[in-house]
This record gives C-alpha cells, structure tokens and sequence, in this order.
C-alpha cells in the first residue's frame, strides 16, 4: 500500500468518537417528563387545581388535595389521565376534564468545539446543529458531521453517536469532537 493511503486508513480509525453507538432516533413527539421540567395543569372549573407545578428530583408533582402524582417518564397526555383518574379515586370530581402544558424544559449542555460552551434553554425541535449555533457554532477545529449524545433514559444514561440533524431531548449532554487533523 502507498504511505498516503496508510495513512488516511489510520487517521479514519482514530477518529473521535468513532467506536460510539448510533443513538437512537427520536422526535420532538416522543417527549417525557423528567426532573428539572415545569407543567402547567388546567382542571376545567377548579381552580385550585390549576397552576404551574415542578417534577421534582424523585419525579412526581405535588398537586394540591391530591398529592404526589408520579410524573417521570409520562407524556404529557399521560400525566393528564394520571392526574384525572386520581380525582376521579379521590372522589373529588366525577369527570375531570385537565389539560397539562410544558411551560419550562430542562436545560441541554453543550460541550466541546463550540465557541461558547455551557447550559442552553432547550427548545422543542431542537438537533444537534441548532444546539451547536445556540452554543455560538462551531469552532475551526469542530468535527461537524456528527456529536456525542449523553441521554438519561430512565435511571440510566445512554451515550450515542448523533448526526447533525438528530433531534435532541432536554437533559441531553452535547459534546462536539475535535478533529485530529
């Protein structure tokens, strides 16, 4: 082999982030509720039932004459029928009709060849492109085809390999590579 072609075979095997896994595609749809996320409740008719409530760190809301409503790992239609079904137990209301709206996302982290690192709001339909022109965009030196994705899923986090259009979710941890060359 030519020294040109070995060394472009060596360069290819070093690059960073290369042994990653893909990391599973989502869409801004798939969403769930997670600590750190504000959501505001809407129960047609009462009032105390209705404001902005805040996952808190084990995951549940606290809504008043009801209590804790678990809330992590739910969408938002799904915490609706939670916080429905438990009025309808408690004996409070025969059909509750409840509306829940996401009002404040966790924040996204964005690490690396960006020129201005550091936490970012997130905002729905967000990739990991858009993430990287919120963090300033790339630096001269920034792989810019793909990142790394830190993503907690459950109570575990996944870490994957993400092409630019990837949809990010809030929480995630965004690290843009250096190139080697």
């Amino acid at each position: 082999m030519r020294p040109t072609l070995l060394l472009l075979l060596f360069l290819a095997g070093c690059a960073p982030g290369r042994g990653l896994p893909d990391l599973a595609a989502t869409s801004p749809s798939d969403y769930r509720l997670g600590p750190g996320d504000a959501v505001r409740l809407i129960t047609f008719g009462e009032e105390s039932l209705t404001g902005e409530f805040h996952v808190n760190a084990s995951g549940a809301i606290a809504v008043p004459l009801i209590g804790a409503i678990p809330a992590a790992g739910l969408t938002t239609h799904q915490l609706e029928a939670a916080v429905a079904t438990a009025l309808k137990k408690g004996n409070m209301l025969r059909e509750p009709s409840v509306v829940a709206e996401i009002t404040a996302y966790r924040p996204i982290f964005v690490l690396g060849e960006v020129n201005k690192p550091g936490q970012y709001p997130y905002q729905p339909g967000m990739t990991v492109v858009t993430a990287a022109a919120v963090a300033g965009g790339f630096t001269y030196r920034a792989v810019e085809g793909y990142a790394s994705v830190v993503r907690t899923q459950g109570a575990q986090a996944v870490e994957g390999k993400a092409v630019r259009q990837a949809f990010v979710q809030p929480g995630d941890v965004i690290t843009i590579f250096e190139r080697r060359f």
